[in-house]
């Protein structure tokens, strides 16, 4: 299938079957999220796979998405609940050890990302961040596309449960976001045999000349 295809393939799946998902699938996703655009390249997010079915269980108690205990698996997107002066210094050692550079030749860059994200409050931030967890939930999404796999985003959940049950408070995150992988249930799925609907290009899409 062409990425066009693929995109009208994909549907966020209600009922999932038993059947899992590879290993070598899901560290596919997670790869291609990995690679994901992210504002300064600092990935202010980190990426849970929820493998614990007691978790899955007590979370999906106070939601009313069944995929989150039906799925084959389970993934968190957690923002980070501030940015924090620690946070720059630790990306920039990182990126000149992956890049081969001293890390004086990116004080201009580091002082960028102190003078611009430092002066924002920790509620910016965090906006900021989860807004960053939303660009690698779609980059997933078409990964999983891409592997023939079925997904679910999701965003009804409590995400106070989630951050209990995680001890993300601690790590300094937050949960913003879910995605379900697994393989549809076309007999007991009602959107499965559905059209996907969409505006067309001409009503979504204006040309500024």
């Amino acid at each position: 299938m062409n990425l066009i295809d693929t995109l009208n393939w994909r549907y966020a799946v209600k009922k999932y079957t038993p059947q899992k998902v590879s290993n070598e699938n899901v560290e596919q996703i997670l790869k291609a999220i990995s690679l994901s655009a992210s504002s300064a390249g600092i990935q202010p997010y980190r990426v849970f796979i929820i493998n614990n079915k007691q978790i899955r269980q007590e979370l999906a108690k106070d939601s009313f998405n069944a995929q989150i205990s039906e799925a084959s698996h389970l993934i968190a997107f957690a923002a980070f609940d501030s940015i924090t002066k620690e946070h720059i210094s630790d990306f920039i050692q990182f990126m000149a050890k992956e890049r081969g550079l001293p890390e004086t030749a990116l004080a201009e860059y580091k002082n960028t990302l102190e003078n611009h994200l430092l002066t924002k409050t920790d509620d910016e931030n965090f906006i900021w961040s989860s807004q960053q967890a939303y660009i690698a939930l779609g980059t997933g999404l078409i990964a999983a596309a891409n592997a023939k796999v079925d997904a679910t985003p999701m965003e009804g959940f409590h995400s106070e449960t989630l951050d209990e049950l995680l001890n993300l408070k601690e790590k300094g995150l937050k949960s913003v976001l879910l995605l379900a992988l697994g393989y549809r249930d076309a007999e007991n799925d009602f959107l499965a045999n559905q059209k996907k609907v969409r505006l067309p290009l001409t009503e979504l899409v204006t040309e500024i000349n």
